[in-house]
């Protein structure tokens, strides 16, 4: 049974992203930010019905997107089985989700189908491959707002970590760079929940993972980044990704948002610093940045993201669970959790999931 505290954070994280998925509800995908200030105000603040014909237009305030019912089916199958299965994850893709696609954006649990999901319901559906054939080369976030699920069990278990959430990612994205990232990202929320800082140590120890073999990067360096000596043999590759940099992103990011002479003012700005787009590349480094500098401050993490416009919604649901994992499921206002729907069920799911995590201390 891990500690109390690692429990909390567990938790944060969980409910970190079903409350960022469930604010950027109303306001997602605006690219044109006059329209997004005319739509919903100077400053977003909680919940908010979408507007009639925009994305999720049936869905009400509060309500999760189809990030959020995915993310609901990962904890239900992790707490039924105790660990991750990637059978029985996939039976209810097969059983809940995918049976109420068209292979439309617009159609589907949620109000809106990404580009990954669609293109797997398509190869699972109607070409009836079996899964594991089902990925596609979409570039966004879509297999981390799952898999998050993975880095909070796995959080002291750096390779079944990794080795889970490439996985099952790869039911959904098979580039082995966006694959990469996922892990990445993943690996830095294990840290989160461990109790590390987004920091810029924080890579550096990401690295040392690395260099035992804990976590399956390809790297020529040695500590501190200094090169390797001469004659020293190239590392293996079987089985790692091409190039560790995905884990230096972070500490970047947080050595950006503590330095007195980078300033992004007002925060939220930072969805045109790095982008507005959906691409893992654009997202990163924003929900980076805004989880190192609120660490302590979940609602000015969550609220800037969303006010950002763009991609917001998985903007607000990777800033959240960053975020969450450090301020831990009581850091996270109250009237965040009674505004969600079925918010009961979620945080039992994510309270269940917390007491699974093996913390070997």
């Amino acid at each position: 049974m891990p500690d109390t505290m690692t429990q909390q954070r567990a938790a944060g994280a969980i409910m970190g992203a079903f409350v960022g998925d469930a604010l950027a509800l109303g306001p997602h995908w605006y690219y044109d930010l006059a329209e997004l200030r005319r739509d919903y105000g100077e400053w977003i603040t909680t919940y908010t019905d979408p507007k009639p014909g925009r994305y999720h237009s049936e869905r009400k305030a509060g309500q999760p997107s189809q990030a959020g019912i995915i993310l609901t089916l990962m904890l239900r199958s992790l707490v039924a089985q105790g660990e991750y299965n990637e059978a029985d994850f996939c039976r209810r893709m097969d059983e809940d989700l995918f049976p109420f696609l068209d292979g439309t954006p617009m159609g589907g649990p949620g109000g809106y189908t990404s580009q990954s999901i669609r293109e797997a319901w398509r190869r699972r559906v109607e070409q009836k491959l079996p899964w594991g054939q089902t990925g596609g080369h979409a570039d966004d976030t879509e297999a981390i707002e799952r898999t998050l699920a993975l880095a909070v069990r796995y959080a002291f278990q750096p390779t079944e970590l990794a080795t889970t959430v490439a996985s099952n990612t790869r039911l959904t994205q098979i580039d082995d760079t966006v694959i990469s990232m996922t892990v990445a990202y993943a690996a830095v929320l294990g840290m989160l929940v461990r109790g590390h800082a987004l920091d810029k140590t924080l890579s550096g120890k990401l690295m040392g993972l690395v260099k035992t073999g804990k976590l399956p990067f390809h790297a020529v360096t040695f500590a501190d980044l200094q090169p390797p000596r001469p004659g020293d043999p190239d590392p293996p590759r079987a089985g790692r990704f091409a190039s560790p940099d995905a884990l230096l992103t972070p500490s970047y990011m947080a050595e950006a948002a503590a330095d007195a002479d980078i300033r992004i003012e007002p925060a939220w700005k930072v969805s045109i610093v790095y982008g507005m787009p959906c691409a893992i590349y654009h997202q990163l480094p924003a929900a980076y940045y805004l989880a190192a500098r609120f660490r302590d401050n979940f609602e000015s993490a969550v609220l800037h993201a969303v006010n950002g416009g763009g991609q917001n919604q998985a903007r607000a649901i990777l800033t959240g669970a960053l975020v969450g994992a450090q301020v831990g499921f009581s850091g996270i206002p109250q009237r965040f959790l009674d505004g969600l729907d079925d918010g009961d069920t979620l945080k039992g799911l994510a309270m269940d999931l917390a007491t699974q995590i093996n913390d070997p201390d």
